[in-house]
């Protein structure tokens, strides 16, 4: 299997960035933990045990608790440094998955699979340690997602060294994880996205603001090679020319996609036939409903 990440400097960065704690810098782990705990909430049923993966700042569980569902809710970290008062958090790797096989009902992964290096393999396991019925629902940032700045980066390093290194780290797209939920076992599965648009005052903000969410480049194969002063003043005119409002602040685009998944029970509806009619999200979200929606309650 190839290694797109350093998991060491992966780890290093988050642990910096959550350290710091900068003002504003959680905005979209906030944003991610809230639409989870909204999807959460419209499941018409209770979960004994939840656990949390790799959420930084624990909005994720502490929403999800809010929506009086949950039972009890368990955070797995890398360090120590991320338990918060009176929190349960086991300490593992960023690829490892320390749960027993059907062993928690609801697994919340908000915004770190698209950091992992055997995604397919981080699905299985997750599965696996569902019970029966369990949930799983995540966020993961999407294809489009700092494609401004992915342009600017390559363009300006084209034109100034005659060729490039990765510099945004590629993102997933909306069908590829539907086909990686389907082939890790996961049953009635929804799958939808979203995108968010923020201003920023020019790109040097931009990057102290990725810097400060713990986002700096973890690629194996990103360049060494120091660049200059040169260089970031060329890539923030050019994102200033090209994806700049009125007002002179530039856009960054962060696309999200909104995934949940079952693990197989009995008791499940089937899912629908290609082409047939498509499944609401209420009842996708809710496998004891087998029964034709009435129009009660529905929105």
């Amino acid at each position: 299997m190839e290694r797109l990440f350093d998991q060491d400097l992966l780890t290093a960065n988050r642990l910096r960035a959550h350290r710091r704690q900068e003002a504003g810098s959680d905005f979209l782990l906030e944003v991610a933990a809230r639409e989870l705990a909204e999807r959460l909430a419209i499941v018409e049923r209770r979960f004994e045990h939840a656990v949390e993966l790799h959420g930084v700042t624990g909005a994720a569980a502490r929403l999800a608790l809010a929506t009086g569902k949950i039972d009890r809710l368990d955070r797995v970290e890398t360090h120590a440094e991320y338990r918060g008062a009176g929190e349960a958090l086991t300490v593992a790797p960023f690829e490892d998955v320390p749960l027993e096989p059907q062993s928690v009902n609801l697994v919340l992964s908000p915004l770190a699979l698209h950091l992992t290096n055997d995604t397919p393999g981080m699905l299985v396991r997750i599965r696996r340690a569902l019970k029966p019925d369990g949930l799983f629902l995540a966020a993961i940032p999407g294809a489009g997602t700092l494609g401004e700045l992915r342009d600017v980066l390559l363009t300006t390093e084209v034109e100034l060294y005659g060729g490039a290194s990765p510099r945004v780290i590629p993102f997933a797209d909306i069908r590829d994880v539907g086909g990686l939920l389907q082939r890790a076992g996961f049953a009635l599965p929804v799958i939808d996205e979203e995108s968010y648009t923020v201003r920023y005052d020019n790109l040097f903000a931009l990057m102290r603001d990725l810097k400060a969410m713990g986002m700096s480049n973890p690629l194996i194969g990103r360049s060494r090679k120091p660049l200059g002063r040169a260089f970031f003043l060329k890539a923030a005119e050019r994102y200033a020319e090209r994806y700049s409002d009125p007002d002179g602040r530039i856009r960054a685009t962060f696309s999200v996609i909104y995934v949940s998944g079952w693990a197989p029970h009995e008791s499940q509806q089937k899912p629908l036939k290609p082409g047939s009619a498509k499944m609401r999200l209420a009842d996708a979200l809710d496998p004891t409903k087998g029964q034709p929606p009435t129009g009660k309650g529905d929105g």
